[in-house]
């Protein structure tokens, strides 16, 4: 049997059938450290039907599948580890329904953020998860994504009212509604929405919207050393202030920003924090930060209310992980994402810097402190075998660190490829019954092999 011809004659395109090789090196890797591994075809599905047909013929003959969106994933999400079918979805991006008055949206998963918030403006609302790539709603789904505004509005789980999924045999359910609440049985949209495409293919998904703020500021605050950054931060959570956004940045990310944009931000240990809601609340909420990083210490309070200097701002902050590639050609990234209970977020971050020093190691630390979520961004060469071993040695014991302490190993990258080592550690034998999940949906395990287990 010819792979490519019997899918050529199922989806009846040439341009949207390939075995081009620049086409499989493009779907052969994320964006992290992960070896790539080609597909053996490449597939643009326009429509819920032709992943269908794509599906199940694909089960009918074992053949895996990889959905892509983006390829922004860090953890080797989109990586075809066993070759097969790479299911490309970035030409089912339309937006089907924009319904202002129910504050939701109906999307294929191709759409991305900026497309949709872009399509949002004209009616004041916008959807606010922000994981800083301009990610695909479904692909934002599939890794349950967070970033930025999570701290305010939640993670991808909480904006996902409703899925169209296509399952592994090429059957098509419906999961949740267009209600902002159920009651109706198992919560399907909830278990399908971070199970990383080893569950099924999303065709359509209902998405919840916001109302864009009346008045919004953008704050920057450098501090004296990490760990005062990180307990300011761990006050501004307590006092009830409430704030939309509050990122973290030590100064080895602070550099690389400053020669990536060319800014000219103090080489200090930063946060960065967003108010929004009315102009008083606005008002009194920065009097309260400032009184509140003041007593941490503080070296610089800065606030900015035009919307381009806010935009400028925070695209530094969104820019960090490009910024520091960028500042270590040459060299792999390993990027962490583990998550703490807020008390334990100053002491993580401080373990974390203490080890990367005694180590000597290229790093740099940086995150959503708002829900105890931080990253370390590790530079190596991975054709240095010693250097890898000691990446690793890191890698684990920042994991376990913030296992100890009831975290988890991953807050939003999801588990992919790597985290997998990590998952029993944490779930225990939960695990084997995520395993009957996946043989349930996916019998003869075609979705995304080698992926979450």
């Amino acid at each position: 049997m010819n792979v490519y011809e019997s899918l050529l004659e199922l989806i009846g395109d040439r341009e949207r059938v390939s075995v081009n090789e620049t086409v499989l090196e493009h779907h052969s890797k994320g964006i992290a450290y992960h070896a790539p591994h080609k597909p053996d075809v490449v597939v643009f599905p326009k429509t819920a039907e032709e992943v269908s047909r794509v599906m199940a013929f694909a089960n009918e003959h074992r053949i895996p599948v990889t959905p892509f969106g983006a390829g922004t994933s860090l953890e080797g999400h989109v990586i075809p580890v066993q070759g097969g079918i790479s299911l490309d979805l970035t030409l089912m991006n339309h937006i089907i329904d924009i319904r202002p008055d129910d504050f939701l949206a109906i999307v294929e998963p191709g759409v991305t953020r900026l497309q949709l918030n872009e399509a949002l403006k004209r009616y004041g609302l916008f959807f606010p998860v922000d994981p800083g790539a301009d990610a695909t709603i479904g692909g934002m789904a599939a890794t349950n994504a967070s970033g930025t505004n999570c701290v305010k509005y939640g993670v991808m789980r909480d904006q996902v009212l409703g899925l169209e999924v296509v399952l592994a045999d090429g059957s098509v359910i419906q999961t949740g509604s267009l209600a902002v609440k159920s009651s109706a049985g198992y919560d399907l949209t909830g278990l399908f929405v971070g199970s990383e495409g080893t569950l099924g293919v999303f065709t359509r998904l209902v998405v919840r919207l916001h109302g864009i703020p009346e008045a919004t500021n953008a704050i920057k605050v450098c501090f004296p050393s990490l760990e005062t950054a990180a307990e300011a931060a761990f006050a501004i959570l307590r006092s009830g202030v409430g704030p939309g956004k509050i990122e973290l940045v030590d100064e080895a990310t602070i550099a690389a920003v400053n020669a990536y944009k060319k800014t000219d931000y103090p080489v200090k240990p930063t946060l960065f924090i967003e108010l929004s809601g009315s102009p008083s609340s606005v008002e009194d909420g920065t009097k309260l930060v400032n009184e509140l990083c003041e007593a941490e210490g503080a070296v610089s309070f800065v606030v900015e209310t035009d919307s381009l200097a806010r935009a400028k701002l925070w695209e530094a902050r969104h820019h960090a992980a490009f910024a520091i590639q960028a500042a270590y050609p040459g060299k792999a990234m390993l990027s962490t994402d583990v998550c703490v209970p807020l008390s334990e977020l100053p002491g993580a971050i401080a373990d974390t810097r203490r080890l990367v020093d005694e180590q000597k190691m290229t790093a740099a630390i940086f995150g959503h402190v708002g829900d105890g979520n931080y990253h370390t961004v590790l530079a190596f060469d991975p054709n240095d075998a010693e250097e890898m071993a000691r990446i690793e040695q890191v890698h684990t014991h920042i994991v376990r660190y913030a296992l100890s302490r009831g975290g988890t190993c991953t807050g939003e990258h999801g588990i992919g490829i790597g985290k997998r080592a990590f998952l029993r550690e944490e779930k225990g034998d939960a695990v084997l019954w995520m395993k009957r999940l996946k043989q349930l949906f996916d019998p003869n395990g075609i979705l995304n092999p080698g992926k979450i287990f």
